[in-house]
């Protein structure tokens, strides 16, 4: 029965070591509650770190601590102090932390730190490879485990894995700093679909992937190796019913029942029916703004005197990794702006900031909650935040009013927040004012609105929703309407090629027998090439044509010298043996008044160039910035359209380049003439782009046709790219011996 495996960096359990005794109690973070429904299935395996360092536990101890996790379905990767130190506490969040929440100037790049962090992932990858088999569902957990998912799918190809950041994935500009930035990119794509917080985030990653790797993406979709990978966005939600259940229980409290905390923050209110609190709670990290939130409300006290005395900020800061240097400097300048304002404003009756660094239990913070008029969310970068939909989810009178920084994931989500730039003072203190002052009405109106999306899309559909789609991303995957060229294929390939009476092999050449170049011309055959074509056509009884869109001046200087036969510009002209013939006669008066369209998208798309061909003229965007060169294509392309209607043209979309001919020539029609002169009993045809396509179609369906690379195709094979096809071609070489 198929498992799944949810792997992250920490297990969803918490471990105390009391002399005899181990305890295991249960995480209530967000990823823990999200996947409890899943995790709690009967065949599912937790795998992460247990919070135990190795070396500072003895083997019994490790024996019993892993005994009582396989009651908790859990299994733990042991790390020890050095690998904490450099893998967690120093890439992670050195390095990736900062970096990915655009704060480059506390980044850290150190190589010994890399390489812990890839030798981390490495020993995670195999403790899970102990447990996982073809039909499982593995599901990778953020930031720390980047490296996993191509260490997993390396040995297990048929795994179905699945890969989610929890932090924002940041703009390519960003990301393009970091300096094992291919190897990191190949890390996650080694899963099968990657899952982001926001569209935003998504569409980051495929810049990057498309900017630095190079790879092909269409929409959402990556093409990598010989898979389809799928990118898409899955706002992570919260446990609604616990908070909303917590917040009516407190609410509902009797006075006498009341905690001491409950009891002040109402004191306050009850003062004054103008009385507002408004409530800030973080863990005490840069990328949350804290200073900024002070310092922008001094500002409103300042603008706002009327509000002395009237509102209190209640801010709750727990403490997060307290032995950074960042973090420490952090501390003293919160606590320092505290003690700066406080002094400043406070009266004998009134002090504007309640501060406090420490952790709460579940059962304060829902008191902190429904106790706030307003919650005061403003993180200068942040992956989602989960305390802005849980002060909503509180709200269990549906009033309260919710600011929200634009530059964190929730606000994709929270429409109805008042939305906030967190480095605008002036819009800070604004919206400070309209939420003290907003109607219940409007407060009510706002609220219902974001409880329903919270509600609706709460953690478990989240995670659900994610499984849901991995599933399908896998079926999908391999309904691209071609095999993959895989050994048995191969084999029963060179076996009818070795019996066959009288071959045929149409092989295109850019994309197919050589990769593409920035500049085509320089894409010029290798020695390797020659002696490979070479060889297969000195086989008694094989024709070997090589079928192009280029032009056939080129073709004629790289390949008049040899005697295997030429289809170029398409299929207007052919070679055999050494004599030219031309199978068209083609109209080309259009060619300058297309050139001139053309030449004023190159004027405005830099990287772009047109190579005009005797027969044809092409725009190509290679070198180009993506996503300007995506939206000129589309720009041209409708252009082209409207201008070949009815006149006997064709509009080619090639691989980085579109390409106007006339619709009278195409590769199909030349290989059918060809086919003419003589009767073959195996045709082999090979190619990568749209043009290809022709020619599968048009080919007897006893033809073996391969596509090269993972795209939709009438060709009944695909492989993945020119060094795979020349591997192939030089085992149909090396099966039958040369008699030219």
């Amino acid at each position: 029965m198929p498992k799944n495996i949810i792997i992250s960096n920490r297990l969803p359990v918490q471990i105390s070591l009391d002399k005899a005794e181990i305890e295991i109690t249960p995480s209530v973070g967000g990823l823990a509650t999200g996947m409890k429904s899943i995790h709690s299935e009967g065949n599912s395996i937790w795998i992460g770190w247990s919070g135990l360092e190795s070396d500072t536990i003895d083997e019994e101890t490790s024996v019993r601590v892993d005994e009582a996790l396989k009651n908790e379905k859990c299994v733990a990767v042991n790390l020890t102090a050095e690998d904490v130190e450099d893998f967690y506490l120093g890439f992670s969040n050195k390095t990736i932390w900062p970096l990915f929440h655009y704060f480059i100037e506390y980044t850290k790049f150190n190589y010994n730190q890399w390489k812990a962090y890839k030798a981390v992932n490495q020993k995670f990858a195999e403790k899970a490879l102990e447990f996982i088999e073809d039909d499982d569902i593995i599901w990778v957990h953020d930031y720390q485990l980047m490296m996993l998912p191509e260490l997993i799918k390396r040995h297990k190809p048929n795994a179905t894995i699945g890969f989610f950041l929890h932090i924002p994935y940041p703009s390519h500009e960003i990301f393009r700093i970091f300096p094992w930035r291919e190897e990191l990119l190949k890390g996650i794509l080694g899963s099968d679909l990657i899952g982001m917080h926001t569209y935003d985030y998504e569409r980051h990653f495929l810049s990057s992937v498309k900017r630095i790797l190079g790879l092909e993406v269409h929409f959402n979709e990556i093409i990598y190796r010989n898979r389809i990978i799928k990118v898409d966005s899955f706002p992570m939600g919260i446990d609604y019913k616990r908070f909303h259940d917590a917040a009516s229980v407190i609410n509902d409290r009797e006075e006498k029942d009341q905690s001491e905390l409950q009891k002040r923050l109402l004191d306050h209110k009850s003062k004054d029916t103008n009385n507002k609190l408004i409530l800030s709670i973080d863990r005490l990290d840069y990328t949350k703004g804290i200073p900024n939130r002070i310092k922008a409300f001094e500002f409103f006290l300042d603008r706002y005197p009327e509000f002395h005395e009237k509102v209190r900020l209640v801010m709750l800061a727990v403490p997060s990794r307290s032995n950074v240097s960042q973090y420490k400097r952090l501390k003293k300048e919160t606590d320092e702006l505290v003690g700066r304002i406080n002094g400043k404003f406070a009266t004998i009756s009134w002090t504007p900031i309640w501060y406090f660094y420490r952790s709460v239990a579940f059962e304060q913070l829902i008191e902190l909650y429904t106790a706030s008029d307003v919650a005061l969310i403003s993180p200068l970068r942040d992956g989602m935040n989960l305390v802005a939909k849980e002060y909503v989810a509180t709200r269990t009178k549906k009033d309260g009013v919710l600011i929200l920084s634009e530059m964190a994931g929730a606000a994709k989500e929270l429409h109805d927040a008042i939305l906030i730039n967190p480095n605008n003072f002036q819009e800070f203190a604004n919206a400070l004012k309209t939420a003290l002052t907003m109607s219940t009405l409007e407060q009510m109106t706002r609220m219902i609105d974001m409880q329903k999306r919270v509600k609706r899309y709460d953690v478990e559909k989240w995670a659900s929703e994610f499984i849901k789609t991995l599933k399908d991303t896998k079926k999908s995957s391999k309904v691209i309407g071609a095999k993959y060229m895989n050994p048995t294929i191969e084999r029963e390939t060179i076996s009818a090629y070795q019996k066959a009476k009288n071959r045929l092999l149409f092989i295109d050449y850019d994309g197919t027998l050589v990769g593409f170049k920035n500049d085509p011309q320089d894409a010029k055959p290798d020695q390797e090439l020659y002696d490979l074509l070479d060889s297969l056509n000195s086989q008694e009884n094989t024709t070997v044509v090589l079928i192009t869109g280029r032009d056939k001046e080129t073709f004629s200087r790289w390949f008049n010298h040899k005697d295997y036969a030429l289809i170029t510009d398409h299929g207007v002209w052919v070679k055999q043996g050494f004599n030219w013939r031309t199978t068209n006669v083609i109209n080309l008066n259009w060619i300058d008044n297309v050139t001139q369209i053309l030449e004023s998208f190159v004027d405005r798309t830099p990287g772009t160039f047109i190579e005009r061909k005797k027969f044809s003229v092409a725009w190509h965007y290679r070198t180009a910035d993506e996503e300007l060169a995506l939206r000129r294509k589309i720009e041209l392309t409708n252009v082209l359209i409207s201008l070949t209607a009815n006149s006997g043209l064709s509009v080619l979309d090639g691989n980085k380049v579109l390409e106007i001919k006339s619709s009278s020539i195409d590769k199909g029609k030349a290989c059918t003439q060809f086919m003419l002169d003589s009767e073959y009993d195996y045709i082999i045809a090979m190619g990568d782009d749209y043009t290809d396509e022709f020619m599968f179609k048009e080919l007897p369906d006893t033809a073996t046709t391969i596509k090269v690379g993972l795209k939709k195709t009438s060709a009944k094979y695909f492989t993945n790219d020119p060094n795979s096809v020349r591997v192939f071609l030089k085992k149909l070489a090396d099966a039958i011996p040369s008699k030219k």
